[in-house]
């Protein structure tokens, strides 16, 4: 049905339409996200391990539910440090997977650890854990997810070597899937041209 015959049975009618807000105005919010810079851009090619860590969250369905995946990653051999899936996208599942590459890692200090702005990296629980470890924290520019391109390949490769064509009917089919890939693929098999095409532990092997 045309625009014009809608008006003219509204306008027969006697109907007006009416338009209803649907965002809530939040004070002091474009503060908050303004807050921080955007440290990664300011820095060369990083030269050796534990010098910065990049991380963020995707989201997965199973069974008609999201799960949500934290995931770590060196930047300098694009090895995945740690991980997380959960039902939910809280502080408690990015501090989750922080904490396995922490341990993983032998907590290094003085990394430079870059994320989006989403709340599960900037609250207070997740900021308190980056300071214990001496983190420095660089964030995307607002309104440039780009700027985590290195986490957003790694999605994408993930999504398109695992996830794409195949069902998972229980989170824990997924999880088992994820760590396979994860552990037993991505790290140790699977070749990057930006590694030489090497894996990221061969990578880090011959760099040691």
């Amino acid at each position: 049905m045309g625009r014009k015959r809608v008006e003219r049975l509204m306008r027969g009618a006697g109907l007006k339409g009416r338009v209803a807000r649907v965002t809530r105005r939040q004070p002091g919010l474009k503060r908050f996200q303004a807050r921080g810079e955007n440290l990664l851009r300011k820095m060369g090619k990083p030269t050796a391990i534990n010098q910065v860590w990049v991380a963020d969250v995707t989201y997965i369905k199973v069974n008609g539910q999201w799960q949500y995946l934290a995931t770590v990653i060196d930047l300098y051999s694009r090895r995945i440090l740690g991980w997380s899936l959960s039902t939910t996208r809280t502080t408690e599942l990015t501090r989750s997977a922080m904490t396995y590459a922490l341990k993983k890692r032998n907590y290094p200090k003085g990394v430079l650890f870059h994320t989006d702005r989403g709340v599960e990296y900037t609250g207070g629980e997740f900021q308190k854990l980056l300071k214990e470890n001496n983190f420095r924290h660089s964030l995307n520019r607002p309104g440039h997810c780009t700027d985590n391109a290195f986490m957003e390949s790694f999605f994408h490769s993930l999504k398109a070597e695992l996830i794409r064509g195949t069902i998972y009917r229980k989170a824990t089919e997924l999880r088992r899937a994820l760590s396979t890939y994860i552990n037993h693929f991505y790290n140790t098999v699977r070749l990057h041209s930006g590694l030489d095409y090497e894996s990221p532990i061969e990578y880090e092997q011959r760099a040691a």
